[in-house]
């Protein structure tokens, strides 16, 4: 007889060990998702039952919809340089500049909001406060309180799109500044550099791509706003859409689209080389 057949039998494994389950969260994780899926279906149950759809509207919407494209087609060429042109003109310059006036306000508190450049926790929450204001308040609520102000036009469409500037700017800026590596600016800090120094040839070097790459953002998405501010009255293209739109003068409204399209293919196109050179 072999000495395998000598050996005592192992006793086998438990049935509590062969049961032994992997389970990927724990109970409490598992039930913190269950009550999240619970609050975003009892949402959504609730904004349903808010909203009120009218069925009688939303069952012949496909019809309505291709009633008024057919009315808008064929688009009213002739219409673009007596109108289009110039109001299109305006919008870019309400973009650009507006642009131009958020940095001017946005680069101090960029620099007053970075909490390892000004070392002072009152002056911090201060310029957070104004930031986040400034990003709180949509460009459209905006452009409504400068046109109560400044009366119709494309000034306070360029004051709208500045102060809604100011939070995105700052708030990307003051982040890229937090982030810079310190071993520089302690260099600059050992060998006795002042405060606008340290700024200058500390954290601008390191923060320059970034900068540019969120004024180009911002340009760009400015672009897209500054096209319906004129719907309250702040200048631009808009006004002339809401002026064919209340006239029912629907080839018009066709020509405005399609001109407000073009404007944001090429912005995209300017932005996305201007960075590929510059950055």
């Amino acid at each position: 007889m072999s000495d395998a057949a000598t050996l005592p039998l192992q006793p086998l494994p438990s049935a509590a060990v062969r049961a032994r389950d992997w389970h990927r969260h724990t109970p409490t994780q598992r039930f913190f998702r269950f009550a999240i899926w619970l609050l975003i279906v009892a949402a959504v149950v609730q904004s349903v039952r808010t909203v009120e759809v009218i069925p009688e509207f939303l069952l012949d919407a496909h019809i309505q919809m291709a009633d008024m494209f057919s009315r808008m087609w064929p688009p009213d060429w002739q219409y673009y340089p007596k109108s289009v042109h110039a109001a299109l003109i305006e919008t870019l310059h309400i973009a650009t500049l507006g642009t131009l006036i958020s940095l001017l306000m946005a680069v101090p508190l960029a620099l007053l909001v970075a909490g390892n450049l000004t070392r002072n926790r009152l002056i911090n929450f201060v310029a957070r406060v104004m930031l986040v204001t400034s990003r709180s308040v949509n460009s459209l609520v905006w452009a409504l309180l400068f046109v109560a102000v400044f009366g119709p036009g494309a000034l306070a469409g360029t004051m709208a799109i500045a102060f809604r500037s100011i939070g995105f700017v700052g708030k990307l800026l003051g982040e890229a500044i937090e982030q810079a590596p310190r071993g520089p600016i302690e260099a600059l800090e050992a060998a006795g550099a002042s405060w606008f120094a340290r700024i200058w040839y500390g954290y601008w070097p390191q923060v320059k791509p970034a900068f540019w790459s969120i004024v180009l953002l911002r340009w760009d998405i400015n672009v897209r706003e500054s096209a319906v501010l004129g719907l309250v009255g702040a200048g631009g293209i808009g006004m002339v859409l809401d002026t064919a739109m209340n006239l029912f003068q629907w080839d018009r409204v066709a020509t405005v689209l399609l001109a407000i399209f073009a404007v944001v293919v090429i912005a995209e196109v300017v932005v996305t080389q201007v960075r590929k050179r510059v950055l």
